[in-house]
């Protein structure tokens, strides 16, 4: 029953509209750190509407022009004004696409895939942006880098 509890209470956060332009810049962000650095999408991640944080596992600090070159990229894609777009496939075809590994094993035959453009694709129950045009500037406001972990935090400003 608890985990029942706790699992609509983060679908319920996923579906608050109010996090779209954060929600959506997660999933660019963690295409461009794959990217950037060969590394898995982000490890932990924790969004809110004001500033967010994403952890991932790294073998190296980055360096201070890496950072700059993570918001640069990020804003690029941003600026393409791409569409987002939902589609539902089934299970074995998301795992020819995706990478299924942080789903929960009771994930249903179904998933609903979000595509930026074509720069990302990801199995997602969150709310999302229609176009990038609706994000706005994403900014690294803080990072630290302990035990292989790179944690950074971000806001998104207006344009």
């Amino acid at each position: 029953m608890n985990n029942q509890l706790n699992s609509n209470t983060t679908n319920q956060k996923f579906q608050n509209d109010a996090l779209a332009p954060m929600h959506t810049t997660e999933h660019i962000l963690n295409q461009t750190m794959v990217r950037m650095f060969g590394c898995n999408r982000s490890k932990n991640t924790h969004i809110e509407k004001k500033k967010s944080k994403c952890d991932y596992i790294l073998t190296a600090e980055p360096t201070e022009e890496q950072v700059k070159e993570i918001e640069q990229r990020v804003n690029a894609v941003i600026q393409q004004n791409l569409p987002v777009s939902e589609e539902i496939v089934s299970y074995e075809d998301a795992a020819k696409i995706v990478d299924m590994s942080k789903l929960p094993d009771s994930v249903s035959d179904q998933l609903r895939l979000i595509r930026v453009g074509d720069y990302d694709v990801c199995a997602c129950i969150g709310v999302h942006v229609s176009n990038t045009s609706e994000i706005g500037t994403f900014v690294i406001t803080t990072h630290e880098y302990l035990d292989n972990r790179w944690r950074m935090r971000f806001k998104l400003l207006p344009r």
